[in-house]
């Protein structure tokens, strides 16, 4: 059986898609023990470790034809703001990648991270570091909409085989599906849209999706996503952040989207366990990888290889 180890596993995506494609992950690894725990609710049969993977003996991790790795994205992505000093160290992560490469030499390596992760000004020195250890690598940037998921959700894989030439994956894609396929309109604390110390902006957002999309729709709480305009339950949702970003409008109420509705959006199963905390719930789904986008990636990795 093809086997893989998943780096900086968080809520297992990557573990996720990985079974689903037939691929057993003998070993998963992160820093934070809450995704460790989670990890592990949801995968018994994989060997974990907690720790500073930059810290990491990976002669410690089993043989593997795969390595998954999700490195920190937050140091690259639009999204953090100001660039501040704790960013470099985010950014340096994706060098375990290229130090459990080294040690163990598995076929084909997969690396997730947003697009700008390119950006990067070290990113031209870890590509070299890959070519050195003998990997081809094949950038590509997949839209999770594309593969089923009911989510906007576009991420950087880099695909790297121990091949003369970059592989080229054929991926198969799917019918967008709509917002309204994991939402639970009687479920969850409704609040009334007028209702004191809501901001103006907020009650913009609501009137004009109204004038758009009728009494039901989706809106950003906060950020530019979907603008002021909201968007249609018929659509695929935006990203999903590590925080309660996105706003359900029905009639006169309101609620924010919850984090099971959430782990629909990202694609996981109905089944798949989640801190009872809806805030880590969040936290974990925001920063995983949708599992089947994973599940084609490595699907087309075997059968390229």
């Amino acid at each position: 059986m093809t086997t893989a180890v998943d780096l900086f596993a968080g809520a297992g995506g990557f573990s996720q898609g990985a079974r689903a494609a037939g691929v057993h992950v003998a070993w998963a690894a992160n820093h934070w023990p809450t995704a460790v725990q989670w990890h592990a609710a949801n995968h018994p049969e994989t060997a974990h470790a907690c720790q500073d993977l930059q810290q990491c003996d990976f002669r410690e991790a089993p043989r593997h034809d795969i390595l998954l790795a999700s490195p920190a994205c937050q140091g690259h992505s639009k999204a953090r703001g100001t660039d501040k000093p704790h960013h470099d160290a985010q950014r340096s992560t994706a060098w375990a990648v290229i130090t459990c490469a080294e040690v163990h030499r598995p076929q084909a390596v997969v690396v997730e991270n947003v697009p700008e992760f390119t950006d990067w000004t070290l990113y031209p020195a870890w590509c070299a570091a890959m070519h050195a250890l003998g990997y081809a690598l094949n950038p590509m940037v997949v839209d999770a909409a594309d593969h089923g998921v009911p989510q906007h959700r576009r991420r950087l894989f880099v695909v790297a085989t121990r091949s003369k030439s970059p592989v080229q994956l054929r991926l198969q894609l799917r019918e967008h599906m709509p917002i309204g396929s994991f939402i639970d309109w009687t479920a969850g604390r409704w609040l009334p849209i007028e209702r004191a110390g809501r901001s103006s902006r907020t009650l913009q957002r609501v009137a004009n999706g109204r004038a758009r999309f009728g009494v039901r729709f989706v809106m950003p709480y906060y950020g530019s996503g979907s603008g002021l305009t909201g968007r249609s339950i018929d659509r695929p949702l935006g990203t999903v952040t590590t925080r309660a970003r996105w706003g359900l409008v029905d009639g006169d109420q309101m609620r924010m989207l919850s984090a099971s509705e959430a782990r629909g959006a990202m694609g996981f199963p109905a089944d798949y366990r989640l801190p009872a905390q809806p805030a880590q719930a969040l936290h974990l789904l925001g920063n995983a990888v949708c599992p089947p986008v994973a599940a084609d990636i490595v699907s087309a990795l075997m059968g390229a290889v």
